[in-house]
């Protein structure tokens, strides 16, 4: 028997599954790391973290599950998009990373739409706009704010391919997470010319690109014997995060979605030719599947937002059962109230910080299970925001498939059915990126002919929701109204945040 390793670098750690190259789930290990905000809006973390945690990870995986490690036919990677990794010449970490979290180069992604002639201009050249979290604007932070530490940069590298460096010596990225750095050319799948002469940013900083499917390198004699791997052990380029959830939710042709209701909200299709969004109101990246692309929208507070009405409106006194029983006793529509999810801002289809959350259309008959459904249902048609922009961008929707904590309560499950008039789909196997991050292991080494070979005998849809069709028009009607709310108080959302401030 064959095994597959995949590993998530993520914000609170790292991630790894031992999975049969058949698709079981042998062994399953995280291993966490802190966070740190040394000012307001920021939001870093130390490299070397990741990678104690990484070794800790394949250290215990192979000991759980007592494999010979001669029988790991590949490993592969997925990781946190557009955070920083500052390098100098001797290949040693500069200074903290920069996540894709942190927000203080607003006045840097400024200087991008300067310099490039503006959004559509931007968009013509890396198909998405400037946002605070992109590596980009961090690269221009650190040349404003810290020109000592900009004069010692030799290469900037995203965290997975810091990582994969650690296991093989070599220095390479791929075209997944590439295009969450707004410094590639999202169309031919390399580094831009145009916008790095525009930054006056150096080529020889980045890394060279690869396909996602292609082995980056091999794994170390030093590192084996740290991490109990054989010597030359192949390991494969991997990719973002979001595409490896994509690969591991089966959504490797067109006309298939994710939607992923988790602390944040991702709809997340796949796209045979690249379709960027003139307004950025939706991303387009390159996928890990070969010669493909994915549009993304993407909403700050989904899961997040029902965390909070459970933590500060209930002050955590209900679990999550009574909460949607709650919820299940409230008729859909809640009886004309309705939610809009912008608690931290939003991105998708508003990127706007200042936007905040609204109950609109309390009355005196509305009571605690009126308060939870409306969150459920105010965070699904934020969600369906994101479809509809695919939609118009002419994607046809066949297939919905949900993921995330959402995706587990029955009551949200049918709201998502009603809400998007189509069947929800739930699957057999939910381990998120890393398991992706395995099936892009075994395309790559060559257990799967390709990524269709890999679903077809791996994942399986366990659960279908069809929509109660009573429900749909009521709820399409309430969406309409929902979709005005946001342009009725924009400006009212920016002169609160100026009186706050």
């Amino acid at each position: 028997m064959g095994y597959l390793i995949g590993l998530d670098i993520g914000t609170s750690g790292v991630k790894g599954i031992l999975v049969s190259v058949t698709g079981d789930i042998v062994a399953s290990r995280t291993e966490g790391y802190p966070l740190a905000t040394p000012n307001p809006g920021w939001a870093e973390q130390d490299p070397e973290d990741w990678w104690q945690a990484t070794k800790k990870v394949i250290n215990g995986l192979l000991t759980d599950s007592q494999i010979d490690p001669g029988t790991v036919r590949g490993i592969s990677l997925s990781g946190q998009m557009h955070s920083s990794v500052f390098l100098n010449d001797k290949m040693e970490v500069i200074r903290p990373a920069i996540l894709w979290s942190d927000t203080r180069t607003t006045r840097q992604c400024q200087e991008i739409y300067n310099r490039v002639d503006g959004l559509e201009s931007l968009i013509d050249l890396v198909s998405n706009p400037a946002l605070e979290g992109f590596t980009a604007p961090k690269i221009l932070w650190l040349r404003d704010n810290e020109p000592e530490n900009f004069e010692e940069v030799k290469l900037v590298l995203l965290p997975k391919d810091y990582i994969r460096y650690k296991l093989t010596g070599e220095i390479n990225t791929e075209v997944s997470d590439a295009a969450g750095t707004l410094l590639l050319d999202v169309v031919e799948k390399d580094w831009s010319k145009e916008i790095l002469d525009r930054l006056n940013l150096d080529r020889e900083m980045l890394p060279p690109v690869l396909d996602s499917t292609e082995i980056a390198g091999k794994v170390l004699p030093g590192v084996a014997v740290e991490t109990g791997l054989k010597p030359g052990t192949p390991v494969v380029a991997g990719g973002a995060d979001n595409a490896c959830g994509a690969v591991g939710s089966g959504i490797v042709s067109e006309g298939r979605v994710m939607v992923s209701v988790g602390s944040s909200g991702v709809v997340l299709a796949q796209a045979n030719n690249p379709r960027a969004d003139k307004q950025g109101r939706i991303h387009l990246f390159n996928h890990a599947a070969p010669d493909k692309w994915y549009m993304m929208g993407v909403m700050l507070s989904a899961g997040m937002s029902f965390k909070w009405m459970k933590e500060k409106m209930f002050n955590d006194r209900l679990d999550y059962d009574k909460l949607n029983e709650l919820a299940d006793s409230v008729d859909p529509g809640c009886e004309g109230l309705l939610f809009l999810p912008y608690l931290y801002g939003e991105r998708t289809p508003h990127a706007d910080a200042n936007a905040r959350g609204v109950y609109f259309g309390i009355s005196g008959k509305h009571h605690q299970g009126h308060f939870i459904r409306a969150v459920m249902e105010g965070v699904t048609f934020g969600l369906k925001d994101s479809l509809e922009l695919i939609k118009e961008k002419g994607v046809t929707i066949k297939e919905i498939r949900a993921i995330g904590g959402g995706a587990k309560s029955r009551i949200w499950q049918q709201i998502m059915a009603d809400i998007f008039g189509q069947e929800i789909n739930l699957l057999n196997i939910e381990e998120g990126p890393a398991f992706g991050a395995a099936l892009i292991a075994g395309v790559g080494v060559g257990e799967y002919a390709n990524f269709k070979e890999a679903e077809d005998k791996i994942i399986k849809v366990r659960k279908t929701i069809e929509p109660d069709s009573n429900n749909v028009q009521h709820y399409n009607d309430l969406y309409q109204l929902y979709r005005k709310l946001y342009t009725s108080l924009k400006d009212d959302f920016k002169a609160l945040s100026d009186l706050n401030n």
